[in-house]
């Protein structure tokens, strides 16, 4: 059974409400206030919530606002009450984030048109939550076992082999296994950081007062010399500095310079790893108007329409067909912190050609 929050002060109209929805059995919560109906939101999170628009100590807006900021509430579905019909008043609630408005004087099926409506829009909401969530357990079942075992072994393997041959090695066949043991450790170190770094930014994403801090924190970063430092060192991992090729202008961006490095490493990376050696990785970069366009372009495999839709944490595409390292983390991770530094992050590809990952970020 559903339960249903009802945020209003006059009692009749919170009596009359409650008794519509006890008839079509539903379960009620009340609160006489804003200040009431808040707390009951956040204790017992109910599956709507009812809320008039004009009352006093806190209004509507200002219980929507505050549920909107909560990661426990964020989600809930409200719909206003209000005498007003105003589209000032609609337009400033939806902006807000309320799902649907009612107003007074209502008839009793209207209201519960307007609680179904919502109610299913909802589950359709959980239904495809979940099958995201679905997707990237089976995602992280198939790519993380290969991704930490494969550095363990080398690990093992090779570190048991120098016990076992203590002596008998050549000094060129003991620094080739120092240094395979050495990469694999680095390359498990990534993944760790990686995987910490991506639970904290969903941490951070799912709380808008988090975002609001970060985006007003006043950092900035020059991007000309942080990004030509991190392209360029990323090249030198592939062996493949020829084929790099930069061209940005000097501007300042709202990122600080150690988060504007992870993204383009994270990018740059991608774009060598599924590239040719002898093929161009092309980085662009200028100002348009308040903002820096970045653009990374590899004529590599590429990727197909419903690859780019699903890109995700852990998502590794063609695996059976190519080979290569990593999680699928690093794109996710780009993308998340652009988004939370108020940018936006897309992919163009041809399969089979060319991908050009493009990033705007704020001056």
């Amino acid at each position: 059974m559903k339960t249903i929050l009802i945020i209003e002060d006059e009692t009749q109209i919170r009596n009359n409400i409650r008794e519509i929805l006890h008839l079509s059995d539903f379960d009620t919560l009340v609160a006489e206030n804003g200040l009431q109906g808040l707390e009951l939101a956040k204790n017992k999170h109910p599956d709507l919530i009812i809320c008039d628009l004009m009352m006093p100590e806190l209004d509507g807006y200002g219980v929507l606002t505050q549920l909107r900021q909560n990661s426990s509430t964020a989600t809930m579905p409200l719909i206003f009450l209000t005498a007003k019909s105003e589209w000032s008043d609609v337009r400033r609630g939806m902006e807000l984030g309320a799902d649907d408005y009612l107003t007074k004087p209502f008839q009793p099926h209207e209201l519960l048109q307007a609680i179904a409506a919502r109610l299913e829009k909802q589950s359709i909401v959980d239904q495809q939550t979940q099958q995201k969530l679905n997707s990237l357990s089976s995602a992280i079942s198939q790519s993380l076992p290969h991704e930490i075992n494969t550095p363990l072994n080398h690990i093992i393997g090779f570190s048991n082999l120098l016990i076992q041959e203590q002596g008998t090695l050549s000094t060129e066949e003991n620094l080739e296994m120092l240094e395979s043991i050495h990469e694999a450790g680095l390359r498990l170190h990534r993944l760790t950081l990686n995987f910490l770094m991506y639970a904290n930014l969903e941490l951070i994403a799912s709380d808008p007062a988090k975002i609001a801090e970060i985006r007003n924190n006043g950092v900035k970063s020059f991007v000309k010399s942080d990004i030509e430092n991190i392209a360029v060192k990323v090249a030198k991992r592939f062996n493949r500095s020829a084929d790099l090729s930069i061209e940005i202008s000097d501007v300042m961006v709202n990122i600080s310079p150690a988060k504007l490095s992870k993204i383009v490493e994270e990018i740059v990376d991608n774009a060598f790893k599924f590239s040719q050696l002898n093929t161009p990785i092309k980085i662009i970069g200028n100002s348009i108007e308040n903002s820096f366009h970045l653009y990374v372009i590899d004529y590599g495999r590429g990727m197909t329409q419903e690859e780019i839709a699903n890109v995700g944490a852990y998502i590794q595409f063609g695996r059976k067909i190519y080979e290569q390292q990593g999680s699928g983390l690093g794109l996710l991770i780009a993308k998340r912190l652009v988004e939370i530094h108020g940018g936006e992050l897309s992919i163009e590809s041809i399969s089979g050609k060319q991908t050009i990952i493009r990033i705007v970020l704020l001056q």
